[in-house]
């Protein structure tokens, strides 16, 4: 089988839930590894960093669509979320902030995602 016919089979069978999930596993993996390289691979650490925000980013797009099935709670806490997760990206990048609590966001969002 193609690498292709399995990515299609394996879009067809997960769930929305899923998907977001393994895109949270993804991004995650590169914060962590960006984390363990920290400056010594600058380029490593701004393209983590750079991913996260935009899955963030449009994220909080999604939420403020008035199509968004979710209830408004969770679409204001996931724009929360975002806005926190854009801020401490920046002071990251200025070397103020440490990554871990994106690491740690992100953890937590895929246990939500899980249902743990």
């Amino acid at each position: 089988m193609s690498v292709k016919a399995y990515q299609q089979t394996a879009r067809r069978t997960e769930n929305p839930r899923e998907v977001e999930y393994r895109l949270f596993a993804q991004v995650t993996s590169a914060l962590v590894e960006a984390e363990k390289t920290g400056k010594s691979d600058l380029q490593k650490l701004m393209d983590a960093l750079d991913w996260n925000r935009r899955i963030w980013s449009a994220l909080s797009m999604d939420c403020a669509s008035p199509d968004n099935g979710l209830p408004a709670q969770i679409r204001a806490n996931i724009i929360s979320l975002s806005i926190f997760v854009s801020k401490h990206t920046s002071a990251i990048m200025r070397e103020d902030e440490d990554i871990q609590d994106l690491i740690d966001i992100n953890r937590l969002i895929m246990q939500g995602l899980s249902g743990e």
